[in-house]
C-alpha cells in the first residue's frame, strides 16, 4: 500500500498551519483591538471560507490564479511559480480555506483578555510589540493551541478545494483524495485502511482540543 498520500497530507497540514499562524496573529490582533469601523467587513470576508462550498472557492481561485488567468500566467512566466495544479497551489488554497479556523480562536482569545491586563500595558508604557509578545500572547496560549489544532485537523480532511486546485497531479494527491480514488477503483480494503488512519488522527486531535477547552473553561471559572 502506498503511504505517500499521507506524507503529502502532513506536509500540507504542517506548512498550512505554520504559515497561517504567522499571518493570523497580526490580523487577529488588529481585528480584536482596532477601532476601525470597517473591520467588520474585513472579518466577514476572512470568515467566508467557513461557509462557502469548496467548489465555489476553488472555481474563483482557478479563475484568478490559474494558468489561463493574467495573474497566474504572469507568475508562471516571470518567476516559474504555478498557483494551480502544483503543491504550491494547494498550499495557498489551503491557507485561504483554513484562514477562519486559525483566526477565529485567536480573535476570541484576544477579546477575552481582562481589560485590567490590557490597561496595565498602557500604564507601563510598553510598545505594542512588547505588549503583544510578553503579555497578550502568553494569556491566550490555549486559544493559539486550539487554532493550531483546528487548522491542522481541517487541513488533513480537505478534499474539494485540493481536488479543484491540485487536479490530482503528482505531489498533490492527499489522503482524502486517495480514499476517493481507491473507492472508484473498487479497492475497498485500501480505502478502508486510509480511512481508519484518518479517523484515528481526527479523534486524537479532537480529544486534545476538548481537553484544552475544558482546562481553559476551568481556569476562567
Amino acid at each position: 500500500m502506498d503511504y505517500s498520500p499521507f506524507l503529502t497530507t502532513f506536509k500540507l497540514a504542517i506548512l498550512t498551519t505554520s504559515l497561517l499562524l504567522l499571518v493570523a496573529i497580526p490580523i487577529s490582533y488588529f481585528l480584536a483591538f482596532s477601532k476601525w469601523k470597517g473591520k467588520i467587513i474585513l472579518e466577514s470576508l476572512l470568515m467566508m471560507p467557513m461557509i462557502l462550498p469548496p467548489t465555489v472557492l476553488g472555481f474563483y481561485y482557478i479563475s484568478f490564479l490559474g494558468p489561463e488567468s493574467a495573474v497566474g500566467s504572469f507568475f508562471e512566466k516571470t518567476f516559474g511559480i504555478s498557483f494551480a495544479f502544483s503543491f504550491e497551489g494547494i498550499l495557498l488554497g489551503s491557507m485561504i480555506y483554513c484562514m477562519p479556523f486559525m483566526i477565529n480562536p485567536i480573535i476570541n482569545g484576544f477579546r477575552s483578555i481582562p481589560k485590567n491586563i490590557i490597561e496595565s500595558t498602557y500604564l507601563l508604557k510598553k510598545s505594542r510589540m512588547n505588549a503583544l509578545w510578553y503579555v497578550l500572547l502568553p494569556n491566550i496560549k490555549r486559544s493559539i493551541w486550539s487554532a493550531i489544532l483546528l487548522t491542522f485537523a481541517h487541513t488533513i480532511g480537505e478534499f474539494g478545494i485540493v481536488l479543484m486546485i491540485g487536479g490530482k497531479v503528482q505531489g498533490t494527491n492527499v489522503a482524502s483524495i486517495a480514499i476517493y480514488d481507491q473507492m472508484n477503483n473498487l479497492n475497498y480494503d485500501v480505502a478502508n485502511t486510509y480511512a481508519i488512519i484518518l479517523l484515528l488522527i481526527s479523534f486524537v486531535m479532537i480529544l486534545v482540543l476538548k481537553i484544552l477547552t475544558r482546562k481553559n473553561q476551568s481556569e476562567l471559572a
